[in-house]
């Protein structure tokens, strides 16, 4: 998926569509098992989606005589992830029968031709009625068509650690209102309590879309009045290129690595530095504030490998404010994953079954609290049983009525690559912030064939 691969990720890539093509990797081969392709955690501690779809896989063969599953793991970064899956894709020798999608890479992976619409099936499923209109949105291509049965949303705010705002003397509960008070309160940490990173934002290439969704366009989203998109104009249908919103939250981040309130660029630019803020820094009190997403206690889940049940006592959760206090005054951005069956899989059929046994009112509540999901499914959000699973559901639940989507159309992977760079060149001093931007409107106009507007 879209993160152009440097000469060092693009060759375990090659290898790996290679080696998967000479096992037979591909769904063709055997009618009566469905092959199933999803992203396994880089952690070797973190099982928790091996677990889950180790369970459905039970399930399934049990109620379908005859038939088996192949669960096909894909241990790698997000980054890698994407491009691994596309190779896949591209062959019925590789493609499995059902493959796991963030949801901003569908449109894309549609034009493409590398998926099959399910609408022939959702319209004889009688539990797709129980899907919110937005879910059901995330899957949908541009031809109206659905590609995807999502699994769940998110929602993104700030984790802060109660121990550390204690020894820097800044007073709990915590609830910034503006951009300033996240970076005052950044520098407090800063000069009372030595050896702790202040504050964690994702930013470039490395970090992938984690930079894009859950760092930049946190902030993006909060600058303006929030009566427009600040990426992509609807009425005129173009991008929009970097305008003061946009050098603001270029700002935000260069002030972060300059004033050196994040962790050193090195470990910032390392592809793993999100398993370093959930399973290091934020357990071992070396983290003041992480601006994260909703689903960061399933890592801490007993079983996970990284347990801490002390999580919800000693971190705190704030909304992200907008950059003013301006209203509405709060930013949330949501997105998920989604299941979708490729053109070229072998067994459609099968592997739809598959998601009916995943997608049950049942086991996709199990799914939710095992992975701190939010819940897409009526029935679900409506079960007191789930919103009081786990600390922290109730919280980010709420921020959904605050939250953005991605304009998730087929440049948007290029466009959130762009935006990567323009922070990468903030983060390390390469470009100034008029600089960073001028370089994303280049690349803008480059990945959009000039489809673009200015504000």
């Amino acid at each position: 998926m879209p993160v152009r691969p440097t000469a060092a990720t693009l060759l375990p890539v090659l290898l790996a569509a290679t080696a998967l093509t000479a096992c037979g990797g591909g769904s063709g081969g055997d009618p009566d098992t469905v092959k199933v392709s999803f992203k396994q955690s880089t952690d070797n501690s973190i099982h928790v989606t091996d677990d889950y779809l180790a369970d459905i896989k039970r399930q399934f063969e049990q109620s379908h005589p005859g038939k088996k599953v192949e669960l096909v793991p894909i241990k790698a970064p997000d980054s890698e992830y994407y491009t691994k899956v596309q190779q896949m894709l591209r062959s019925p020798k590789t493609a499995p029968d059902l493959v796991y999608e963030d949801t901003f890479l569908v449109n894309s992976d549609i034009t493409s031709g590398y998926l099959r619409p399910l609408d022939a099936y959702l319209a004889k499923w009688p539990d797709w009625d129980q899907f919110i209109d937005t879910a059901k949105a995330a899957a949908r291509g541009e031809d109206g068509k659905t590609y995807g049965v999502p699994d769940g949303t998110d929602a993104r705010g700030l984790w802060y650690d109660k121990g550390v705002f204690a020894k820097a003397g800044i007073p709990t509960p915590w609830q910034p209102k503006t951009w300033d008070d996240i970076l005052d309160a950044a520098r407090t940490i800063k000069a009372e309590v030595p050896g702790v990173t202040p504050l964690n934002v994702y930013t470039g290439k490395p970090a992938g879309e984690a930079a894009t969704m859950q760092g930049f366009q946190m902030l993006l989203y909060g600058t303006g009045d929030g009566t427009t998109d600040p990426l992509y104009d609807e009425t005129s249908k173009k991008w929009v290129t970097g305008g003061d919103g946009f050098k603001d939250a270029l700002a935000f981040v260069e002030t972060v690595y300059e004033e050196k309130l994040g962790p050193d660029v090195s470990t910032a630019l390392d592809p793993n530095i999100q398993t370093i803020v959930r399973g290091d820094l934020l357990p071992k009190g070396k983290l003041g504030i992480a601006l994260d997403g909703s689903w960061l206690p399933q890592d801490w889940l007993p079983g996970s490998g990284h347990e801490w049940p002390e999580w919800s006592r000693k971190l705190g959760l704030a909304y992200m404010p907008t950059q003013h206090g301006q209203a509405p005054g709060k930013v949330s951005m949501s997105g998920g994953w989604t299941w979708t069956i490729p053109a070229k899989a072998g067994n459609p059929d099968l592997a739809f079954e598959f998601i009916r046994t995943m997608q049950t009112k049942a086991n996709a509540k199990k799914w939710y609290v095992a992975n701190s999901g939010i819940a897409v499914r009526k029935d679900v959000a409506a079960d007191p049983s789930y919103a009081d699973a786990q600390p922290g559901t109730e919280f980010f639940t709420g921020l959904v009525a605050f939250t953005h989507y991605r304009p998730a159309y087929p440049a948007y992977p290029k466009v959130s690559t762009a935006i990567q760079e323009a922070m990468e060149g903030v983060t390390t001093g390469d470009l100034s912030v008029e600089e960073a931007a001028a370089g994303y409107d280049e690349t803008l106009r480059e990945v959009t064939d000039d489809h673009v507007v200015q504000r």
